[in-house]
């Protein structure tokens, strides 16, 4: 073995090699419930970076665990094949997509692969091949038939840079995803090239969403296994507001619908507001050169400030009957609410501005409870709205009312008043005016017949051959385009809008479990059996539209296809960024360490254990080169340790030592095992790493007992296979194992978790307390240290004291006659619980306190090079004994 360590090149291309001839990694079909174990699948961007590795290691890894433990396990790969970057890449190239994708998704494999990743290859999917997007096109139809498919005209976010129309999930700026849809002041930026996004009105095509905005929101407190943050976001996102709806009557032009959620206020209504494009602001705009000027030229709903113009018209308010004047304001959206709302400038906000900037009267309404019974007084809202709820003011017959009782009456006594729910999520437009993506298979009819579905028949609709042209390319596609009808069989013209690449996302875990099906997207039967995915792991950034897109999916399929399971994911880990010195690893800031290096330089095995010791799956955790390098040199530890022992097995004693170590053995087996249960890989690779320790100290200090040690090793081994199969495998070979470590079986062991625990803290107090006085008393050289276990009696009164409530403990204490025998001790004793109440904790019983210290004492007889003596408080002057208390043994050190 070299100073550089061992040979990882040859281990990890040694065990690759036997997992592919032993097939180690294929799910057969007839299983019946696997394990589903399944990572974000990637965009083939060419190169793994490190978030790619620290993800497919974590699933990875659990995938191993479990498959150990066990259980069979599905965990398989594939490719978000479709999208902008391959199509851009193939521009600048003057390639195809097609061809610079799987030469992408070449390279990402062999570097899976170099890895150790343990895929189920033969289940691989790429979304961009035909024999996977005419799927796509299956369900766009299904959507269709249950009237879950809308074409219309529509205000879309439209990215310049990139051609194409955005979902709202896919604006970044403004209001974060964590907060609500649209709005905010910042501008509004392209997720993927970072330019303002502008607002045009294009014909596009939407699934209906909407249609499940209730079930969506009410499930996401179903999803147990999520991290509440997600579950927050998609909740936030959805953004149900219960509410009223009101009708105005705007003269010459009937009643108009407002929504509000503060029915209380109405009496503070002062003025009344439409959206730009709201029929009303559109008919105005042909006869009023003031009101079109705006809408053409002023209205910005991203702008600082709400901006506005005032009309000729005048609003009834239904609760007073007064008539307010109409504005068309830019902070009203149209797909918000109804376009239409009621503006009470004393109790809102973004009101107040506009009403301050319009000089329109402020009017409060509503006024905090008083603390007291005394006559409520009206807030000054002259500068700034009350916005909370509180009590009516200036309201007519409702003043004096609190306001959630007031919301209630007014709606039973306004006509047009009915209570109702807004959503701020939209129905998700999936038209992409790109080539990269699925066609959308629609053709439209020349003679009258409209847009009409393909035919399953005639499925897929292939893309043509990519032109290299400025816009859309499938519009370049003239022989392409030029179709029948399939209805009528006269001249017609294919949609050249592709869909949304979340679409190919939103069902790809449905078709890894017959990847090769022809005749469905999935087989129903076996899918029903392993669906839903036990463990999901990816990326935060994709809590909204990846996430709630597959739930979205997956309900649609469990009402109309016959799937069991409403919900794609059981348990979801959101894995944490590896940075750099604080910051996020990217091109752009020349911070990015390469996988590859990493791999050639110090093996996978270092680079996968290294990321995973670092920190929780949910942290971010800074990349550090001297931890890599600590890591290599504990793999070549450790693989020494095992060749030594291959090499000349010790013959030592089954004594109070390997005892000690055997229960080091047994307690991190248990704890190791509950952590990789839990995802919580650090914790166990550091319980795992603590074993590892104790056994080389125990190998330097006597002859081990063989069995014993053996075992140790043995155990280390597999408890770190998950995370280094390489060099797991290489050591599981050495010791003289048969088979596979993949296919071996987790180590077991039963273990008191919270006897280990007490008797791990009692070696830790120990030790410490013993470096203390050796620090404290300047002895350099003591000879022999004595450890001193308390008696019985404390014992017995630390646990009365822990039961206790009693305001007098010491009283308590004196009441049982062989602590009050004690005399001055056990009232010295009783004050010290007394003062200690509130931290007191259980502590191993004396016996088994005596056996822990007496089978740990080697350790500070090879710490500190001296005799160590375990005695029992018979052994001892009464003395030595003041000093003793449960868990914390007296100490006198001879020097």
């Amino acid at each position: 073995m070299s100073d550089a360590g061992y040979d990882h090149a040859a281990v990890e291309r040694r065990w690759q090699e036997a997992w592919d001839d032993a097939d180690a990694y294929r799910t057969p079909d007839d299983v019946e419930d696997p394990t589903y174990v399944l990572g974000m699948y990637p965009y083939p961007s060419g190169k793994l970076h490190m978030g790619h590795v620290r993800n497919y290691t974590i699933t990875d890894a659990y995938a191993r665990y479990r498959r150990m433990t066990g259980d069979e396990v599905l965990h398989p790969m594939g490719w978000d094949a479709f999208g902008l970057p391959a199509e851009n890449a193939a521009k600048e190239r003057d390639t195809n997509p097609r061809d610079w994708t799987f030469d992408c998704i070449d390279t990402m494999r062999g570097q899976m692969e170099s890895m150790g990743f343990g895929y189920d290859w033969d289940r691989e999917i790429a979304t961009c091949t035909p024999e996977y997007y005419q799927w796509n096109q299956w369900l766009f139809s299904r959507f269709h038939d249950e009237d879950l498919v809308e074409r219309r005209d529509a205000d879309v976010n439209w990215c310049p840079e990139c051609e194409t129309v955005l979902a709202d999930e896919q604006v970044e700026g403004g209001e974060s995803p964590e907060g609500s849809q649209g709005g905010g002041e910042a501008a509004e930026l392209c997720w993927r090239c970072d330019t303002p996004v502008e607002q045009r009105e294009l014909e596009q095509w939407f699934l209906k969403i909407t249609e499940y905005a209730d079930e969506l929101l009410e499930d996401i407190d179903d999803l147990e296994g999520w991290p509440n943050s997600v579950r927050q976001m998609q909740r936030n996102w959805i953004g149900r507001q219960y509410g009223a709806e009101v009708d105005f009557e705007i003269e010459d032009h009937g009643p108009v619908t407002a929504f509000t959620t503060r029915l209380d206020t109405i009496y503070g209504a002062t003025f009344f507001a439409l959206a730009p494009d709201h029929p009303i602001s559109e008919e105005l705009a042909e006869e009023d050169e003031g009101v079109r000027h705006f809408i053409e030229e002023e209205a910005d709903p991203d702008g600082d400030e709400p901006n506005g113009v005032e009309t000729n018209l005048t609003a009834t308010n239904p609760a007073t009957g007064e008539e307010i004047p109409v504005y068309v304001a830019d902070f009203v959206l149209s797909d918000v609410g109804t376009g239409a709302l009621m503006a009470v400038p004393g109790h809102d906000e973004r009101d107040h501005a506009f009403a301050q900037k319009m000089g329109e009267e402020i009017v409060p309404v509503v006024a905090p409870e008083p603390e007291e019974v005394e006559e409520t007084e009206a807030p000054d809202v002259s500068e700034e709205a009350f916005t909370d709820d509180g009590v009516l003011v200036n309201s007519g017959e409702y003043a004096g009312l609190e306001s959630e009782t007031a919301r209630e009456q007014l709606i039973e006594d306004i006509d047009s008043a009915e209570h109702t729910a807004q959503y701020q999520l939209r129905d998700w437009g999936i038209s992409r005016q790109r080539y990269w993506g699925t066609p959308i298979p629609v053709v439209h009819c020349h003679d009258g017949c409209g847009s009409v579905v393909v035919p399953d028949e005639e499925l897929p609709v292939e893309l043509p051959a990519f032109i290299n042209t400025t816009g859309n390319p499938l519009d370049a596609a003239e022989e392409w385009k030029r179709t029948t009808c399939p209805e009528c069989g006269g001249e017609a013209t294919r949609e050249t809008d592709t869909m949304d690449t979340f679409v190919d996302s939103s069902w790809y875990f449905l078709r890894y479990v017959s990847p090769d099906l022809a005749d469905a997207p999935f087989d129903l039967e076996q899918t029903n059996d392993w669906m839903p995915v036990d463990q999901y792991v990816g990326g935060i950034e994709h809590a909204v539209m990846h996430l709630l897109y597959s739930r979205f999916f997956t309900k649609v399929l469990a009402d109309h296809e016959g799937l069991d399971h409403r919900e794609p994911f059981t348990n979801l880990l959101a894995q944490g960024m590896v940075q750099l010195e604080g910051e996020k690893m990217s091109k752009s800031k020349g911070n990015v360490v390469s996988p590859q290096r990493i791999v050639e330089e110090y093996g996978a095995d270092t680079a996968r254990l290294f990321m995973m010791q670092a920190a929780q799956p949910e942290r971010d955790f800074d990349w550090s080169e001297e931890g890599v390098r600590s890591t290599n040199a504990f793999l070549t530890r450790l693989k020494e340790m095992v060749e030594d022992f291959s090499a000349d097995e010790p013959d030592g004693e089954e004594d109070a030592i390997a005892r000690y170590v055997a229960a080091e053995i047994d307690a991190t087996i248990a704890i190791a095992g509950s952590e990789y249960d839990d995802l919580t890989f650090n914790r166990a690779l550091r319980e795992t790493q603590d074993l590892t320790r104790t056994l080389r100290q125990y190998a330097a200090y006597t002859e081990p007992h063989a069995d014993t040690y053996e075992r140790g090793l043995s155990a280390v081994v597999r408890l770190l296979a998950p995370v280094a199969p390489h060099i797991a495998e290489e050591l599981y070979d050495e010791l003289g194992h048969d088979g596979l470590v993949v296919d071996a079986p987790w180590p077991s062991a039963e273990i008191d978790h919270e006897h280990v625990r007490k008797r791990r803290q009692l070696v830790a107090n120990t030790r410490e307390d013993v470096r203390d006085i050796v620090d404290v008393a300047g002895i350099e050289d003591p000879q022999a240290i004595d450890v001193v276990v308390a008696p019985d009696w404390k014992y017995d009164a630390l646990e009365i004291a822990i039961e206790s409530d009693a305001d007098n403990l010491i009283g308590e204490l004196m009441q049982e006659s062989h602590i009050r025998e004690q005399g001055d001790a056990a009232a010295d004793y009783g004050q010290d619980l007394q003062a200690e109440r509130e931290a007191l904790s259980r502590t191993l019983e004396p016996d088994a306190e005596h056996d822990a210290l007496e089978s740990a004492a080697w350790l500070l007889e090879r710490e500190f090079d001296a005799a160590v003596s375990v005695r029992s408080a018979d052994e001892v002057d009464e003395s030595v004994l003041k000093n003793a208390a449960p868990g914390r043994p007296a100490i006198e050190i001879e020097d």
